[in-house]
């Protein structure tokens, strides 16, 4: 995952680069503003960097909720002054009102600014509140268009490169998860190597990361111009993680069984001798077609995926052929089961398999 440390780090270094630029132009504008707004020329830039955000429909949707939570915090402010006169009590009373209204549906990243907004009216416009409300709201609403427009037009960010690398990360973390515990079954037990049985936890939390991945990259493509010039099938990537999301879950589920059959000595299961070479063999050729799943070329694809079918149909015909082991349940049926799973999960449109 180091390289998509460094993607994020590039992706930051932008944004910061882009926010620079948008505050500095809406601070240039601010003092050109109409009436009193240009009283207030500080809040332009803030608008700048509150609408700055990592993709442009976020940008706009960002900005949108503030200036709305902008104008319910102002309306708040103004509804207080015409009830009755600021006080400790009265105060306390519409923070809370505001931080409640900040609750409403789709107000979004807009809740935090209606007590804020509020507060900042009475406490810092004071008796010329009508004058600070429209220089605040219209300097707000300036950087906030000043600040969408550079997100738009400065190389607005796509973050398909970084879907993509997650899902190809994944699914060679998920191949060397399978061949190590192939490995592993093959060692005298318990195994030298037990690295393989940690993992479980990093692989869920690699597959929460790559949903998260991949709906940044739906989520830049939004009202972006440069997705023209990089088109991608972002619907095949979710297809593919949905895949990648079965596979994690079915070879958790063999990392456990496997850790308990090896570790524990009060599980009802056992692993017949008799099965680990066969099974060794099917669960080290699946991790390799998930290692070499995107091979452009596709008749060794399929070749991986034959290979890896008729791994695990060998491993059917043991556990068919073995005698019952009064010792407990065979713990190689369930792997066999995830492994048959996995590979429903792998297979193309002109792949098929027999049911196990």
């Amino acid at each position: 995952m180091a390289g998509l440390s460094a993607a994020f780090a590039v992706q930051r270094l932008q944004l910061a680069a882009k926010a620079a630029i948008a505050a500095g132009i809406a601070f240039a504008i601010a003092p050109f503003m109409p009436g009193t707004a240009a009283e207030y020329p500080y809040y332009a830039p803030l608008g700048a960097l509150v609408a700055m955000y990592h993709n442009v429909a976020g940008s706009v949707r960002q900005g949108a909720q503030t200036l709305v939570g902008l104008s319910m915090g102002i309306g708040l402010a103004f509804l207080l002054v015409n009830i009755t006169d600021p006080s400790p009590l009265t105060v306390a009373i519409f923070m809370g009102a505001g931080v409640l209204l900040g609750g409403l549906p789709k107000i979004g990243s807009g809740s935090d600014w209606i007590p804020t907004a509020a507060l900042l009216v009475l406490l810092v416009g004071g008796n010329n509140a009508d004058d600070y409300s429209f220089g605040y709201l219209v300097q707000m609403g300036v950087g906030v268009l000043v600040g969408i427009a550079v997100n738009f037009l400065i190389f607005p960010p796509l973050h398909l490169e970084a879907a993509a690398a997650s899902i190809e990360d994944l699914r060679v973390a998920l191949g060397t998860q399978l061949t190590d515990m192939a490995e592993a079954v093959k060692e005298k037990w318990p195994p030298e190597h037990e690295e393989w049985s940690r993992r479980s936890d990093d692989l869920s939390g690699a597959a929460r990361s790559v949903r998260h991945l991949v709906k940044e990259a739906d989520a830049s493509r939004r009202a972006n111009p440069r997705r023209k010039l990089h088109p991608r099938d972002i619907d095949r990537d979710y297809r593919n993680l949905r895949e990648l999301e079965r596979v994690t879950f079915h070879i958790q589920d063999i990392t456990d069984v496997l850790s308990d059959v090896i570790w524990e000595s009060d599980v009802p299961y056992v692993l017949p001798e008799q099965d680990t070479a066969p099974l060794a063999g099917a669960m080290a050729a699946t991790g390799e077609l998930l290692k070499a799943y995107n091979e452009p070329d596709e008749k060794l694809h399929h070749e991986s995926y034959r290979s890896a079918l008729a791994a695990v149909e060998a491993c059917v015909a043991t556990t068919a052929e073995r005698a019952p082991d009064e010792r407990g349940v065979p713990a190689s049926e369930s792997i066999i089961l995830s492994l048959h799973r996995i590979l429903r999960a792998l297979q193309t449109p002109d792949e098929t398999q027999p049911a196990v």
